[in-house]
């Protein structure tokens, strides 16, 4: 059984940072709410509980016994977690003076301490707190100070606990990764066995006990996740994989036919469905973002639903779920308050009455690349940029038709072409052309034009939760607006989305 990091989840905007650092030392842990903690687990190495918006000293504030789990695991309190050991051990948690936010410079005062072994004295860490402990723990002693506050670590060491007033996960905290090494390796004796191969192995075996000889149903879309997810379960089941492939007549440019080239060279078992006249139909008239995700979700469910049911004996359907999804469904706060319809596979009917497999359910984003390269993924999939479930439908802005598809088609693959052609599709995290519903006057040759406008938008981000607009050179998009303007009829104007999210988003549907 794998070794495991529980880290318990009090609502920080932080947690998942701990989540991919402790991931990052290649040993596992998993993210769980206060308030639904898992059951015990002999493989759990130790504990570690977040920060939290909510004040201890506030009555209604997340609560657990962290005594009952000490017992069993080494404990790391970070900033919440500290100061929620601390309140409840006999010391002293206020509100004053002593809060403090941002950069602060490390003092160790107990150079024996096993978690700061190899952190250099007057490093900068991260600080994020409005109450402080102005009173240590029973039987803790001080490990580190700032200017500002005297108690910033410590430790309780017949017990195996610590605490930390600031946060070693954020990348300003200069020796943080170091820090929760020295927890993780040193403290609680984890192995540093998680690692993309054998997380393939271990999942192809526990993918062959679960489906044993059942065949396995995957909606497969040519993009990272599901790509990952179909070759992992071919590695596994071989041709009890069926994949489907629907192409709604809202992918770019020849993405169907490469796509399913692709697949198919990957030795997968997939059909390809192009089912676009059934979604232009769906879409006749919507104009409304939400009323056109609705459209094509429930097309695609009709559409899958038919390809699923020509294949005998089919027990399982495969998802490329993965973990900030399973995160955001149980988190502090509860289920997501929106779904977004296009993820359209999870609302299936229920006459199919499959049982669900989700072989990257632990996985973040990267660490499916990651996984996907050890797999073996050609570098089209493996770097390919995210792409909307719904397609073009929501980048052209206003009701869908073949014509305006057509368009858009056209000058999008000269953008992503020429991205390519400069070096640039890498250092892009998403890039895309959208139709706008105006017109603009415009001249060509000798003659006026009253054609329609295109605007570019490329952006970089790590995780698509925030994103700022691509600096991209001025000589690039005015080859871009030249080309496109020349050989895309119908367009006579481009232009170029400065926009950062938030306030924006990175679709404009």
């Amino acid at each position: 059984m794998q070794q495991v990091i529980i880290i318990i989840d009090f609502g920080s905007q932080y947690t998942q940072l701990i989540a991919r650092k402790v991931r990052e030392l290649n040993v596992y842990c998993e993210i769980h709410p206060y308030n639904n903690l898992p059951k015990y687990n002999e493989n759990t190495k130790g504990i570690i509980l977040s920060g939290s918006p909510y004040s201890v000293r506030v009555a209604n504030s997340p609560r657990i016994d962290y005594k009952a789990l000490a017992n069993r695991n080494p404990i790391l309190g970070i900033c919440y977690g500290a100061q929620l050991i601390t309140e409840t051990s006999e010391g002293d948690v206020q509100s004053g003076n002593s809060r403090e936010y941002g950069r602060a410079s490390l003092n160790i005062i107990d150079f024996n301490s096993t978690l700061f072994a190899g952190i250099k004295n007057d490093s900068q860490v991260w600080m994020s707190h409005a109450d402080t402990i102005v009173k240590l723990p029973k039987n803790a002693k001080l490990s580190a100070s700032t200017k500002e506050v005297e108690n910033a670590a410590f430790e309780i060491k017949d017990e195996n606990i610590f605490g930390l007033q600031f946060h070693p996960e954020v990348v300003h905290s200069e020796y943080g990764k170091q820090i929760l090494e020295n927890f993780v390796i040193s403290i609680c004796q984890c192995e540093a066995d998680w690692t993309p191969q054998h997380f393939v192995q271990q999942s192809i075996d526990e993918i062959r006990a679960k489906v044993g000889d059942d065949q396995v149903v995957l909606g497969i879309s040519g993009g990272v996740d599901s790509s990952v997810a179909g070759i992992l379960l071919h590695r596994a089941i071989g041709t009890q994989l069926h994949c489907i492939f629907v192409n709604n007549g809202l992918l770019r440019s020849g993405e169907y036919e490469e796509v399913l080239d692709s697949y198919k060279s990957l030795g997968l078992n997939i059909t390809g469905v192009d089912a676009s006249k059934l979604f232009y139909y769906a879409l006749s008239g919507i104009s409304d973002p939400e009323a056109k995700r609705k459209a094509i979700g429930k097309t695609f469910i009709e559409v899958f639903d038919e390809a699923a049911k020509s294949i005998e004996k089919v027990k399982w359907l495969a998802q490329g779920t993965i973990y900030p999804d399973i995160i955001e469904s149980v988190s502090v706060k509860g289920p997501s308050a929106t779904i977004k319809s296009h993820h359209n596979v999870g609302g299936l009917p229920e006459t199919m009455t499959l049982k669900v497999i989700e072989p990257l359910n632990t996985l973040f984003k990267d660490e499916v690349r990651e996984v996907g390269a050890a797999l073996g993924l050609p570098e089209n999939i493996l770097n390919r940029h995210p792409f909307p479930g719904p397609g073009l439908a929501i980048r052209i802005l206003g009701d869908v038709t073949v014509e305006k598809v057509e368009i858009l088609q056209k000058a999008d693959k000269i953008f992503i072409d020429l991205l390519k052609q400069h070096n640039l599709y890498n250092k892009v995290w998403q890039a895309g052309a959208i139709l706008l519903p105006v017109q603009s006057v415009g001249v060509m040759g000798d003659e006026r034009t009253y054609e329609r406008v295109i605007a570019l938008r490329a952006v970089s981000s790590t995780d698509g939760m925030t994103a700022d607009w691509c600096h991209l050179p001025y000589s690039f998009l005015a080859e871009v607006s030249t080309i496109i303007i020349n050989q895309v009829h119908g367009i006579n104007r481009v232009v170029y989305d400065i926009s950062s999210k938030p306030p924006a988003t990175i679709e404009w549907e």
